[in-house]
């Protein structure tokens, strides 16, 4: 059997996974569990490059059982995980960096479920799962937040009163295992020191200005509901909304989080679907309606973010739509342009790196994110 380091990325519908060889660090495969908890949910496997391995439906949908196929699949192909690393949405203040999960660690972890009710109660469900499997298996928390702490102080706070503030209602920022990956890659674009906005946009999108590869104010806050419009998330909204509904609609926290997490966003607005590609393939208008708003609200915050950092010198897309959607990068590039933003339309046409001309002002690149090989590199000193 050959040790590999599991790193696993739990959302409230999927459960993505890669496996590296303990020794080397090299990819030995990766997989998807869709519709992770929900019935009818399908494990797929494929190799390093992709090549797939595996297909099948799970005959039970509960969590700890995916997590027990997962296993034995990777055993089938005499792989015997060593460690396992888990994406972990939120750390708070307390935890910066990666940690390993001892008893009282996954405790703690407890405390941050009311700042992500949706994200964080999955994450422990699949540290618990493994756990059961294996007390004495090594468990590393990679956090979402970490990477956000180096922002300064002014750019945390709400205009609340202060002891809000000091109990922890603040913006805290995600993402960050995406944004960390992302940083490790900009001396090879010459933006080492430079002034970035970087655009993770997908199911869930967000954008982060760095200085000299550093956070220094994120569109997300408190929550991962805040800053852009996402696939079912509406991102920025008036909180006399909330009080709306549950005054003159009568509408409980149950439902009102439903509302902001599950009925928003592209879907609420399009009333047709999340999914970009579809609404970009739609002629109803408002599906085209549901992508001018994206947009729309991807150039507002890229604009706040340059004014926070007091200039500008890049643009990077990346994650699902960023990486995969030139008509998206297209529009919010040419709704740029003043800006000094040139788009290269053969080169967005073929995902290339640089999505601008060399004579443009400034520079525009779509580099993929790679956020389990990022906890991977993060936790290196304690997998020793």
């Amino acid at each position: 059997m050959k040790k590999v380091i599991l790193a696993i990325n739990a959302g409230s519908a999927t459960l993505k996974f890669r496996a590296y060889a303990a020794e080397s660090h090299a990819l030995q495969v990766k997989g998807l569990v869709d519709g992770f908890g929900q019935a009818g949910s399908r494990l797929s496997l494929a190799d390093g490059k992709g090549a797939p391995l595996l297909e099948q439906e799970l005959s039970d949908s509960r969590r700890d059982m995916a997590v027990a196929a997962v296993i034995n699949a990777l055993a089938d192909r005499q792989l015997a995980v060593s460690a396992v690393l888990h994406r972990v949405v939120h750390g708070g203040r307390r935890f910066s960096e990666p940690v390993r999960l001892t008893p009282p660690v996954r405790a703690e972890l407890d405390e941050f479920i009311p700042l992500a009710p949706l994200h964080q109660p999955v994450s422990l469900a699949v540290i618990d799962a493994f756990t059961a499997l294996d007390e004495r298996l090594t468990q590393i928390a990679c956090f979402d937040t970490a990477f956000h702490v180096s922002q300064p102080e002014v750019a945390t706070r709400f205009g609340i009163a202060r002891h809000w503030h000091e109990e922890g209602v603040r913006r805290y920022g995600f993402h960050g295992l995406s944004y960390a990956a992302i940083a490790r890659r900009l001396p090879e674009l010459g933006l080492a020191e430079g002034k970035v906005v970087v655009c993770h946009l997908g199911s869930g999108a967000s954008a982060c200005a760095m200085v000299q590869g550093r956070s220094v104010a994120s569109s997300m806050g408190f929550s991962a509901v805040d800053g852009l419009m996402m696939g079912t998330r509406p991102g920025a909204l008036d909180p006399e909304v909330l009080l709306y509904w549950m005054e003159h609609e009568g509408m409980g926290v149950a439902e009102v989080r439903r509302e902001l997490y599950k009925n928003s966003g592209l879907l609420g607005v399009s009333g047709l679907s999340a999914d970009m590609r579809e609404l970009l393939a739609s002629h109803e208008p408002a599906a085209r309606e549901a992508v001018e708003l994206f947009c729309y609200r991807v150039v507002r915050e890229i604009g706040a973010l340059a004014a926070s950092m007091k200039g500008l010198d890049a643009v990077i897309f990346t994650a699902g739509i960023g990486e995969r959607s030139p008509e998206i990068r297209g529009r919010v590039l040419k709704q740029l342009s003043w800006l000094g933003f040139e788009l290269d339309l053969p080169a967005n046409l073929a995902h290339a790196r640089r999505l601008t001309t060399l004579a443009s002002p400034r520079s525009a690149w779509m580099i993929p994110t790679d956020e389990e090989g990022e906890m991977l590199k993060s936790a290196a000193a304690l997998l020793g």
